[in-house]
């Protein structure tokens, strides 16, 4: 209901009759109805609409067991399962605290079941005085978007703990160190760690390439930079390392093109990501030690250079194909979707 709002009251939308046009050719073209359209495509702005994959066609690169293995899976869903591979395989992650399974929780390697609040907001002051940490970061070992995660610091891990006790100790969390954001980056929005998502591909020949690139940002106060969360995407130039014009909300939070981040009002257009080289080949080397076909890489530039935040087997492919201007572009990208008809 809230996109159909925003798609009506979008004064930027094309005319009626191209619409109507151009939505009944999709649905012949792609034996489907093309509700994803309606997400971005219906923009005067927008690039040739053939170039994007429809709803179908996303899922079968988020879904095809061509693409992948069940082995791989589960090493890349799992946060827990991927930090240690990852440890095990010298890929650059944060470092790894700690983690819980409901009441039974492991820091420093040592186990502590858990009781009561008191006992869990004693292993948290431990975990502060023996790791000289600010604060650390608190995500669920599944999931995605952003959901549940929690930033526990020295300052503030009693009345933390107190207001997230029940959810804790009934859930599963990994514990990482809190990365320390490049400068240029936190110039843009410091209050939220904004990563890069970098697509990968691997095609029916073995080549691997980074078929998409995007940077997200939060807005306000908030610690995450998921769309889904209202933060937004800005489409990255896959040879220079360079953001650019615009940026996006999902349409049910806004229909807004940003030019400049709402916050900082720092201008978005050719901002030089930092080690983006670097990030790049640390993904290339991450696919050749998991080699699922298709993976979307959460990367963090650090003061230091990029590190992996998690993977994800499953990753959203609208957002990666409104930044690259519709992946169809792409031969491989052609090729691949061939293979799996």
């Amino acid at each position: 209901m809230n996109r159909l709002r925003a798609f009506l009251k979008d004064p930027k939308k094309k005319n009626y009759f191209i619409i109507g046009k151009e939505v009944v050719h999709l649905a012949l073209y792609k034996k489907e109805l093309p509700f994803y359209y309606f997400k971005y495509l219906y923009r005067k702005n927008s690039p040739p609409y053939k170039n994007f994959l429809s709803l179908k066609e996303q899922r079968k690169f988020q879904d095809h067991p061509v693409l992948h293995k069940p082995d791989y899976v589960h090493i890349l869903d799992n946060k827990l399962f991927f930090s240690l591979f990852a440890k095990t395989c010298n890929l650059k992650m944060p470092s790894l605290i700690g983690y819980n399974l409901k009441a039974s929780f492991c820091i420093n390697n040592k186990v502590n079941l858990i009781h009561n609040v008191q006992e869990l907001q004693e292993i948290f002051k431990v975990l502060f005085q023996q790791n000289s940490l600010e604060a650390v970061f608190v995500r669920p070992i599944t999931g995605n978007s952003g959901k549940g995660c929690i930033k526990m610091s020295r300052n503030n891990y009693q009345e933390t703990v107190r207001q997230n006790y029940n959810n804790l100790v009934d859930n599963n969390f990994i514990y990482t160190e809190v990365v320390l954001q490049h400068e240029d980056i936190n110039a843009i929005h410091p209050h939220s760690l904004n990563t890069l998502r970098l697509l990968t591909l691997i095609s029916g020949e073995g080549k691997i390439e980074i078929i998409a690139a995007l940077m997200k940002f939060g807005v306000g106060k908030s610690i995450v930079d998921n769309s889904s969360s209202g933060g937004f995407y800005v489409g990255i130039n896959l040879k220079t390392g360079t953001l650019q014009k615009y940026g996006y909300y999902l349409l049910e939070h806004s229909t807004e093109e940003i030019i400049a981040h709402p916050d900082s009002n720092y201008t978005l257009q050719g901002f030089d990501i930092p080690f983006y080289k670097e990030a790049c080949e640390l993904v290339e080397a991450a696919v050749e030690v998991i080699p699922n076909r298709l993976v979307g890489w959460d990367v963090a530039i650090s003061r230091n250079g990029p590190l992996i935040i998690e993977a994800n087997s499953k990753p959203s492919i609208f957002c990666p194909d409104i930044a690259q201007g519709g992946l169809l572009k792409n031969k491989n990208v052609q090729d691949v979707l061939s293979e799996l008809k």
